[in-house]
């Protein structure tokens, strides 16, 4: 515990602050694991699913936030060659952006775009199949460890990260892991065999990371939102202080966190068939939406 008040700690004074009203409309997400379209590509299977989403996001506006892991730098080394596979969603991540309502932080599996220079380098440009050319995708943009908003309104912050800070393995020692699941993990996992070091699969370690990262919360009385472990949490006023969005690679579904109008609400995209057998995408709330000035505590604070 003691190494992830450490990190978080200093992720918190580090952290990007962006103000926020009653009438901001954010949307977290994270790990969608993007990949380069082969058999390892978890994202393939709701890549429809998360443009679809996106699309709705933005026609209404929203802030787009995504908490780390968008793409699989452990399993593949090239992100230009993620980008081209999934130009579609990096075009519109684009429009976000070129609008000023696209952030995103950096995870355990793509921390290497902590480096501004790998990032501007691989994340400068798309291929526009319609255009036939290359067009700008994020200049200038920098990614982030953690993201403090911090409500205008109600005095409330939001702390944002993608909660694989202090663990051992995913932060510590990330480039021995990484290579650990791009040389031997991966190949096992074809075999049938999970990797005891990602947090999403093995359910001790799941239990373990939100533990810390719900702890850290309750102590400050901080409202904490994180991804990495992929499993979706809501927690109610007076019940705690931390939210996870889940995931972009859940089977037949994506999850995310909704701010809108000083409320917090957590939904889902699936597929779904009306009655007249007509299959589309959908959009269900699973828990809230809930007020973030009723859940008390410190409005901020500055960790030692």
């Amino acid at each position: 515990m003691r190494r992830t008040e450490k990190r978080l700690n200093q992720a918190y004074q580090e952290a990007l602050c962006i103000p926020i009203h009653r009438g901001s409309r954010i949307v977290l997400m994270s790990d969608c694991h993007r990949g380069i379209g082969n058999w390892g590509d978890n994202f393939q299977d709701n890549q429809n699913l998360f443009f679809a989403a996106l699309q709705y996001y933005n026609k209404r506006k929203f802030i787009y936030i995504e908490l780390g892991d968008g793409d699989e730098l452990w399993e593949n080394r090239n992100l230009g060659e993620i980008v081209r596979i999934h130009s579609n969603q990096f075009w519109m991540m684009g429009e976000f952006y070129r609008d000023n309502r696209f952030y995103m932080l950096y995870g355990n599996h793509d921390r290497k775009k902590s480096q501004q220079k790998y990032f501007k380098t691989k994340c400068h440009s798309y291929y526009c199949e319609a255009e036939e050319q290359e067009k700008e995708l994020f200049p200038g943009m920098k990614v982030h460890e953690a993201i403090r908003l911090q409500d205008e309104c109600c005095g409330r912050e939001l702390f944002l990260v993608h909660g694989h800070q202090g663990d051992f393995w995913n932060d510590t020692m990330w480039k021995v892991t990484r290579s650990l699941v791009r040389y031997l993990w991966r190949p096992l996992e074809l075999a049938g065999c999970n990797d005891p070091t990602s947090a999403a699969k093995n359910y001790s370690k799941k239990e373990r990371i939100e533990m810390k990262l719900s702890n850290w919360a309750q102590k400050h009385e901080i409202l904490l939102a994180a991804g990495h472990t992929h499993r979706p949490v809501f927690s109610k006023p007076g019940e705690g202080f931390y939210f996870n969005d889940g995931s972009c690679v859940h089977p037949r579904c994506i999850t995310a966190l909704e701010l809108e109008r000083g409320t917090i609400t957590l939904v889902k995209w699936s597929m779904k068939v009306r009655e007249d057998n007509v299959i589309y995408i959908g959009r269900d709330v699973l828990e809230g939406p809930e007020s973030l000035a009723d859940y008390g505590g410190n409005e901020g604070f500055f960790p030692t």
